[in-house]
């Protein structure tokens, strides 16, 4: 079920790059233009490139995982950590190119900075490590499928986009469902077998992701602990 659901996501994502795609060339000489630039700029160089990497070699890269004589738990967090860094990469990255559009990146921009360790440190990774905590303590204890993790965090992602920045973000599920998905796959997928957990009843998914969501908390304390700390570069809201 979990796989269908993966493909529809797929189907959806593929939908929503039409038409972004068209919007692109409709929108020269506009803010806009540059905005849909970056994010199909994102869907093409996380989600479908980096996307069939990890599929490809998501055999290799968890026998990998599997052989580090570290806790699972510990190599789950630190892995997903590791991806959600990289994904930043490419959507800071993609902001900074805002001059190819002749815009200013004030003018059109996908992350909170243009700085990378102002975007990880204070507005996105440091919100997660506390889910991704949450989500090792919940894998220790149910029997979940790489693929109905990657379904969780994609809608919780989805959420927290929603929250940030308003419901229209719903009409773009299928690209934050692969975003965030993406994140959390290879980390559940390493996972070594035999752990003693019992498959969770249809009324947890949802639960799980209310709990998951409580990360929020200390991440959010941290971030801005780290805002009075760390001089900041943030575009205006």
């Amino acid at each position: 079920m979990a796989k269908r659901l993966i493909v529809v996501c797929a189907w959806i994502g593929g939908v929503q790059l039409a038409v972004a795609s068209v919007a692109f060339f409709r929108s020269r000489g506009t803010a806009i233009h540059g905005v849909l630039g970056m994010g199909i700029g994102l869907f093409v160089v996380w989600i479908i490139l980096g996307g069939l990497l990890m599929r490809r070699y998501r055999d290799q890269i968890r026998r990998a995982v599997r052989n580090l004589r570290v806790n699972w738990q510990l190599k789950f967090i630190l892995l997903a950590t590791a991806l959600a860094m990289l994904e930043e990469v490419v959507t800071v990255g993609m902001t900074n190119t805002a001059p190819l559009y002749r815009l200013t990146m004030t003018q059109a921009h996908i992350t909170a900075s243009a700085n990378y360790w102002d975007v990880v440190l204070t507005n996105s990774v440091v919100l997660f490590v506390p889910m991704f905590c949450i989500w090792s303590w919940i894998l220790s204890r149910y029997d979940l499928s790489p693929e109905a993790v990657f379904l969780l965090w994609g809608l919780t992602g989805t959420l927290m986009e929603t929250i940030a920045g308003g419901p229209q973000h719903w009409l773009e599920l299928g690209m934050w469902m692969f975003v965030y998905g993406l994140m959390i796959y290879l980390p559940a997928y390493s996972i070594p077998s035999g752990r003693v957990v019992k498959k969770p009843q249809w009324w947890q998914y949802p639960l799980f992701i209310a709990v998951v969501l409580l990360g929020i908390i200390p991440g959010g304390a941290l971030a801005t602990l780290i805002r009075h700390i760390r001089v900041t570069h943030l575009f205006p809201a």
